[in-house]
């Protein structure tokens, strides 16, 4: 599978038009169906490779996309799943300095 193609196991006749944010690989348990006595081969049967882990990025990135973002009438969560990322990750990469400034009582 190279950059811009389309997935190895879809089959236009089968799948139709092509969505991509669905993964037309083999039917797998979802995650939160998943007992906790299964969760090590269930993790086994996933793939980590870069390509497999960016095409995963991607489906979730298309999910979002459709879901939030690209419906008629989208309200305003996109936006504040925005600013909350953006929140987090400036909390995230400023904490070194955020926690000098905690308050504590010295006894």
């Amino acid at each position: 599978m190279g950059f811009g193609d389309y997935p190895k196991e879809y089959n236009p006749s089968v799948h139709g038009r092509y969505d991509p944010s669905v993964y037309y690989g083999p039917k797998d348990t979802a995650f939160g169906d998943v007992k906790l006595s299964d969760l090590g081969s269930w993790l086994s049967r996933r793939k980590y490779s870069p390509p497999a882990i960016t095409a995963a990025i991607s489906r979730a990135w298309w999910r979002w996309q459709m879901k939030y973002v690209q419906p008629k009438r989208t309200g305003m969560a996109p936006l504040y799943h925005l600013l909350i990322g953006a929140m987090t990750f400036s909390y995230a990469i400023n904490y070194k300095r955020i926690k000098n400034h905690r308050h504590r009582k010295y006894h």
